[in-house]
């Protein structure tokens, strides 16, 4: 155990309202809530936290754009993935750089994944190979 402590999208996005303003011994991670850029101003008073996934900003151009505005704006950042293999996990690997935490783990949930990919080893990942993703 890390003693890393947060709460990742307590509430459905249509519901988060309900965590504005309220007192919270540990960070609020917005996930479902945080899309892009755009979704951060809905954000204010509710979350601590963004949880950064390509799948869901369009791709690394954005994501990098909303991690600086995130972080800009006080936020913590927190990479995530959907399950996938190491190739679709390679731009996650660039904004992890940025982020407090990250959990690119989507590898592991799959049988096979891409030769030379990514390695995880005692929860650390390496080996973003450049036949990988260039």
């Amino acid at each position: 155990m890390l003693g890393i402590e947060l709460i990742e999208q307590p509430l459905h996005a249509d519901a988060d309202d309900g965590l504005a303003g309220i007192d919270r011994p540990v960070p609020l991670c917005a996930d479902e809530s945080c899309h892009d850029r755009a979704s951060l101003p809905a954000l204010k008073g509710k979350y601590d936290m963004v949880n950064i996934k390509l799948d869901k900003t369009g791709g690394l151009t954005e994501a990098l754009k909303l991690a600086r505005a995130a972080r800009a704006k006080g936020c913590k950042l927190m990479v995530g993935n959907m399950v996938g293999t190491s190739l679709s996990m390679a731009p996650s690997f660039v904004i992890a750089q940025l982020c407090d935490f990250v959990d690119i783990d989507g590898p592991l949930l799959l049988k096979y994944d891409q030769p030379r990919g990514l390695k995880y080893t005692n929860g650390v990942v390496t080996g973003l190979d450049p036949a990988l993703w260039g």
